[in-house]
């Protein structure tokens, strides 16, 4: 089959909710995949940040192979001899008491989002039925009914009413607003993305965190970081709340949890927040399984064996500083920590993000635009000096020629 023959039969039988570059793939390795013509590119999306530890690393392909062989599922009816042990390792790594393990982010942000529901009547002593979340405009939390009722962007929320309640929305890094948001009655808790990558790689100022923390703090409010995409070592710290010291109270993790090779999220919290869920009360068939905890722990130790998170600050300080060399009306701003970063298309000429990563694909690199004008950029993190200096010189040519077309 051709390239355009598959293409053709996704978009015959498949739901046209996704707009995917014209690039079919077929293989990937480390930094690079392949198309099904043996046409070989960089990888500078990383599944959304899911394969940090880079396509099939061969630690995490033995961990599950080994494993599946074994025992794949035994729904949480019964014990089984990996859960315990992830439980621990992951709990002993991020420093909480517990863990209550999914399969998706979505699930995740739903499962934080009902621990802070339950805190809130249980501990704090909210009305039933009155508690509310403080969430920012712009955010980028999944794309389940009751997360899009908190969305600001149209594509997420049109045609999707009734929503669901109880949010308070502020907008992204602004202390005054999250104090008089916070400072209402019946405030269970704030959900928030420490950076905010799908709305382009926004990232606040120094102190916000830290701030929203205090005030968290001050009004008996759970902080629950939506570390999705920005955790597992992306950033340039194993955590993007690492950086101002941030403990929250709710911690969400997926993606890299388990280096793209198995859907694994979790949240994280102490015995106070996560023991206000009883027996019945939530869970999974598939959440906690035995091969998602033998290929999360080996893909968490992965990132501590191999330094990612010092790897990924050192390549991203390289790529923001040759990007901001590089003398091209096409470009704007170029934003971004760690491995985590995002380059502004100016429009010029008609020229669009997209029409800049077509040109990119053509000479050897995959990325996408997030909204019309912003290309993110997050290789994985394995990714070595060499490659990223190759790599850079490809966004550079593409653009180049976007700006000269």
């Amino acid at each position: 089959m051709t390239q355009k023959e598959y293409i053709e039969r996704e978009e015959r039988y498949g739901a046209h909710n996704y707009h995917p570059l014209p690039v079919v793939l077929t293989q990937g390795k480390g930094v690079f995949v392949k198309d099904v013509d043996g046409k070989e590119y960089f990888d500078f999306l990383s599944s959304y940040s899911a394969v940090n530890q880079g396509h099939c690393h061969e630690r995490l392909v033995n961990a599950i192979v080994k494993q599946t062989s074994r025992l794949a599922l035994t729904s949480r009816a019964f014990y089984n001899d990996r859960l315990g042990e992830w439980e621990e390792f992951i709990t002993t790594l991020f420093g909480y008491d517990k863990v209550l393990p999914m399969n998706t982010g979505a699930e995740g942000v739903e499962t934080a989002l009902k621990l802070a529901r339950k805190w809130a009547y249980k501990v704090k002593g909210i009305a039933d039925g009155k508690a509310k979340t403080v969430v920012c405009n712009n955010n980028f939390h999944g794309r389940t009914i009751t997360i899009v009722s908190m969305s600001s962007d149209p594509d997420a929320y049109c045609d999707y009413a009734p929503f669901t309640g109880g949010f308070i929305k502020i907008p992204f890094n602004d202390v005054s607003a999250l104090e008089e948001a916070i400072a209402q009655p019946d405030v269970a808790a704030l959900l928030i993305e420490p950076i905010q990558a799908e709305a382009g790689v926004i990232i606040p100022d120094d102190g916000f965190l830290k701030t929203a923390r205090c005030l968290c703090d001050k009004y008996q409010t759970l902080f629950i970081a939506d570390e999705i995409q920005t955790g597992i070592a992306r950033t340039g710290r194993m955590l993007a709340v690492d950086y101002e010291d941030v403990r929250p109270d709710l911690l969400i993790l997926g993606k890299a949890l388990s280096g793209g090779m198995y859907p694994v999220s979790c949240v994280l919290a102490d015995d106070d927040v996560m023991l206000t869920i009883r027996p019945g009360e939530h869970g999974s068939t598939y959440g906690g399984n035995p091969i998602a905890a033998a290929v999360s722990m080996e893909a968490l130790q992965v990132v501590k064996d191999e330094a990612l998170a010092d790897n990924a600050m050192k390549m991203g300080e390289i790529f923001r500083k040759e990007m901001r060399r590089c003398s091209s009306p096409l470009i704007g701003d170029v934003r971004g920590k760690g491995l985590l970063n995002a380059v502004t298309i100016n429009p010029l000429h008609g020229k669009s993000a997209w029409d800049v990563c077509i040109e990119m694909k053509d000479f050897g690199l995959l990325a996408k635009p997030t909204h019309e004008h912003t290309i993110r950029f997050t290789p994985p993190l394995i990714i070595t000096e060499q490659q990223m200096r190759e790599a850079l010189e490809i966004i550079q040519k593409a653009i180049l020629k976007s700006q000269n077309d």
